[in-house]
């Protein structure tokens, strides 16, 4: 019995080390992304564009949506791995064209 608490509380403390050592490494690339991304802002080339769609979509009675196409316009982004001063990064924009706004 004693054997097994034991046991038990070396897994949890090795789970809570491996959990901080994750976070701490998403934190130090994070810093790391950051100072990469400014150094490039002031090169004059940290921003990007991506072109994207954009829509409005409508509530209508009995839970139905009309969608109102917006045209297309250009989205400014960050050649960054993280989301840097509120701007999404270019990879994930590529990824995600179509922007949809409810009301």
């Amino acid at each position: 019995m004693a054997e097994d608490f034991v046991i038990e509380k070396f897994a949890f403390k090795m789970v809570l080390r491996g959990i901080g050592i994750v976070l701490l490494i998403a934190a130090l690339l994070y810093l790391v992304d950051f100072a990469v991304w400014r150094v490039r802002v002031a090169a004059g080339g940290g921003m990007g564009s991506v072109m994207v769609d954009r829509y409005t979509v409508a509530d209508l009675k009995g839970g139905k949506e009309d969608y109102y196409a917006n045209g297309t316009v250009a989205m400014p982004c960050t050649k960054s791995i993280y989301p840097q001063e509120g701007s999404n990064p270019c990879w994930w924009v590529e990824r995600h064209r179509e922007v949809v706004q409810h009301y």
